[in-house]
């Protein structure tokens, strides 16, 4: 009869395949803000997370369904909705104190010019300072959208421009969370 276990059972989150503990736990010794970006079959989310003892805290956040507000009417998963998506909560982010962050992209592969790319691109222009390589980073033909206008005859180019200008027109002049404006 056996006395001890010949196994140790994992963590839940682990098992399934939904946490790597030892990233996160390299990217919490860093205590900066993490740029959270994750990929849904309809959406992307970006979020600026904080750790806190307790559950981790969402200082800001932003859905590709949140485009729709600003006019956007393509599909919201693509690499120019990831762009807006990274825009969005990067300033969101910097309206409440946030100047910088580390990107967690989770259990996505890194691939370049990807989408959680997009995002982390959106979120360095909306001016978050993030440390990348810039290579990683998609081309802004690729960010505009114009290797979609080409192969399906729509001119998201220019409504991803429109969106652009709405998104940073409705996040100037507000005061931030240390009574500075943007630079």
């Amino acid at each position: 009869m056996a006395k001890k276990a010949t196994y140790v059972v994992q963590f839940r989150r682990k098992r399934e395949k939904k946490t790597n503990y030892k990233k996160r736990l390299n990217l919490l010794k860093s205590e900066k803000t993490r740029l959270v970006v994750r990929r849904s079959n309809r959406y992307i989310n970006v979020q600026l997370v904080e750790y806190n003892e307790d559950g981790d805290l969402v200082i800001a956040s932003a859905n590709s369904r949140d485009l729709k507000k600003f006019g956007w009417k393509f599909h919201t998963r693509n690499t120019p909705a990831a762009y807006l998506t990274g825009l969005i909560c990067g300033h969101r982010g910097i309206s409440k104190g946030i100047r910088g962050a580390i990107l967690d992209i989770g259990l996505n592969p890194s691939v370049k010019s990807s989408r959680i790319y997009a995002a982390l691109k959106g979120a360095i222009d909306s001016g978050l300072k993030i440390p990348h390589n810039e290579e990683m980073l998609p081309s802004d033909d690729r960010i505009s959208g114009i290797h979609i206008s080409e192969y399906r005859n729509i001119e998201i180019d220019k409504e991803f421009k429109k969106v652009k200008n709405k998104i940073i027109k409705s996040f100037e002049g507000k005061k931030y969370k240390n009574g500075a404006k943007k630079d």
